[in-house]
This record gives structure tokens, C-alpha cells and sequence, in this order.
């Protein structure tokens, strides 16, 4: 008891703050696994069907987490990534990341940088991972719609009918097209129409190769046509698209790399100075003109990195 009465309360503080770290990245891992046994992805389908028409088309009133201005497009994201955990547990997760980061870097700096970094960690970070894994997930996926089509021609070509090509593909491949395909079997399978159940996937995806699909498959119900040989011109152009992508990213990558270099420069000279001449900005920094200078710095190294980004940027 002696011992526990001299010790420090910063002490006790930081320890508490550590066991409510690892609570919270325990329940970080536990939220954020993904489960892969047959059951697991068959309640997922599931819930996806049950949940279509209020998430997709259908939907009228928006929930609490869709009005937040940060995290309104989180739930679209999360479905589009193929993120099988709900948008609020997600966003607690985050809160549960934020309470304890911002009150240790609170405690030990000041409130202020707490909060900015509980924000950063807590906010910035899950959600940048939802839109690392959601870019992952769609690239896969436009890469591997040209085979997914061209398997539909086969199956149409042979005569088979459009609802059991769709099927084949989602037995046959891999996710993220297998997933999303037996999806739209399953929307079929229980009663929705074929174009709706394609419309639906142009929807969750929201990549113009599939409204192109969308488009095609719309046209020849409701007009009639050679459905086989439009799937196949349409898997010619995406792939003439991706080898055309390729191409631009591989004649751009100097002007990307010097675009970089430029927008990194500043900072990296900054730095530079703080660390070889520690007072060199401090010692002019109660000039009048020292204020106004640091904010039309910040615009102008802002703009520039824009103005570069934009101009190495190619949307093909």
C-alpha cells in the first residue's frame, strides 16, 4: 500500500491509457477480420439481399450516420470494398481509436494537439483503409470484368440463358466479381428481375464499365439483339482501355515523380533548416510580417501541388 501511495499519478494515467489501447486495437482486430468460411459469406449475400432496396434504389430516409459530414459516404464505400462489418461499428471503432490517442497525446503535450491527433488517428486513419481497400477491390474487379464477360459470351453463344451465365460466373471466379455476381444470381433466383439485379451492381460498384453492361444487357431485353457478340466488343474495349491506362501511367511517371519532388521540396527544406539552424525562423517569427508570409507560403505551396496534380493526372 505504501508502494501504491508514493507512486506517481502519471504514471497510473499512462498505464491506463496503454491497457485501453490494446482494449481497443483488440477490438479493432475482432471488428475489422474478415470471415471466409461458406457460411459467413452466404449471410453476407443474405443481408445484401435483404438490405438492397433501402441501401440502392429504394432508399428514403437517410440514418444518423449518413447525415455525419466525414463519414456520409463511408457506408457506400464500405459496400463497394466488400466490408462485411456495419458503418456503425466501424465508426465506434474509430471512436474507440480517438478517446484514448487524444487523451495520452493530451496529457502529455496539451489538448489541443490531443485532438488533433485523436482525430487523425481515429478519423483519418480507418477511414483512408476503407479507401485503400475500396480502390483495391474496384481495380480487381475492372480487371476482371473483361473475363467475366467474355465467359458470358461463351455461355450465350452455346445457347444457354442469360440468368445461368450470370450464375456460372460467380461459381467459376474469384471474388471480387465471383461475390458480386452471385449476388446478382441470388437477387434473380428470388424473384427480382435481371435488369434490375444489374442495375443494382452498376449501382454498388459505380464504375462506367458496368453501366455499360447495365446498358447493354437493358437494350437487348427490351429491344432484342446479339447480346454475345456486345458482351464481347464490350470486354475488347476494356481491356483496349486498361493496355491504353498502362501506356499513359507509364509516359506520365516522370512528370508524376517531378510533380512529387516539387510539392515535397519546401517541406523537405523546412525541415532541413529546423534541424541544421533550430532558430532561424524562431528568431523572426514576432515580426509583424512573419505571419502573413508563413500563410501566403502555405496557399502558394498549396496550389502548386494541385496545379501539378491536376496536370499529371490523365482520366482515361
Amino acid at each position: 500500500m505504501n508502494m501504491l501511495a508514493q507512486l506517481d499519478p502519471k504514471y497510473l494515467v499512462f498505464g491506463m491509457l496503454f491497457v485501453g489501447v490494446l482494449i481497443a486495437m483488440e477490438g479493432v482486430r475482432l471488428a475489422l477480420s474478415q470471415r471466409d468460411d461458406e457460411t459467413a459469406r452466404q449471410t453476407a449475400r443474405m443481408q445484401g439481399l435483404a438490405s438492397r432496396s433501402h441501401s440502392l434504389r429504394h432508399q428514403t430516409t437517410a440514418s444518423l450516420l449518413l447525415r455525419l459530414p466525414f463519414f456520409g459516404d463511408v457506408p457506400a464505400k464500405m459496400r463497394q470494398a466488400g466490408i462485411t462489418i456495419s458503418p456503425r461499428k466501424l465508426l465506434l471503432t474509430c471512436l474507440a481509436i480517438a478517446v484514448p490517442v487524444s487523451a495520452g497525446v493530451g496529457f502529455a503535450i496539451g489538448p489541443l494537439p490531443g485532438l488533433v491527433a485523436g482525430v487523425a488517428v481515429g478519423a483519418v486513419g480507418p477511414t483512408a483503409w476503407v479507401n485503400h481497400v475500396r480502390t483495391k477491390r474496384l481495380l480487381a474487379f475492372t480487371r476482371q470484368l473483361p473475363d467475366a464477360l467474355d465467359m458470358m459470351k461463351r455461355g450465350l453463344t452455346v445457347g444457354h440463358p442469360l440468368n445461368v451465365t450470370i450464375a456460372t460466373v460467380g461459381r467459376e471466379m474469384a471474388d471480387p466479381v465471383g461475390t458480386e455476381f452471385r449476388l446478382m444470381a441470388d437477387q434473380i433466383a428470388y424473384g427480382d428481375s435481371l435488369t434490375d439485379a444489374i442495375d443494382d451492381l452498376a449501382l454498388r460498384i459505380e464504375q462506367e464499365d458496368t453501366h455499360y453492361f447495365a446498358a447493354a444487357v437493358a437494350i437487348q431485353q427490351s429491344a432484342g439483339g446479339n447480346l454475345a457478340a456486345v458482351l464481347g466488343t464490350l470486354s475488347k474495349v476494356i481491356r483496349s482501355r486498361f493496355a491504353m491506362r498502362r501506356r499513359v501511367r507509364a509516359i506520365s511517371s516522370e512528370g508524376r515523380i517531378s510533380a512529387l519532388i516539387l510539392s515535397a521540396l519546401p517541406f523537405l527544406m523546412y525541415g532541413a533548416t529546423q534541424i541544421t539552424a533550430p532558430g532561424y525562423y524562431s528568431s523572426v517569427s514576432d515580426d509583424p510580417k512573419f505571419l502573413p508570409m508563413v500563410i501566403a507560403f502555405a496557399v502558394l505551396v498549396t496550389g502548386n501541388a494541385l496545379m501539378m496534380r491536376k496536370l499529371v493526372t490523365f482520366r482515361i
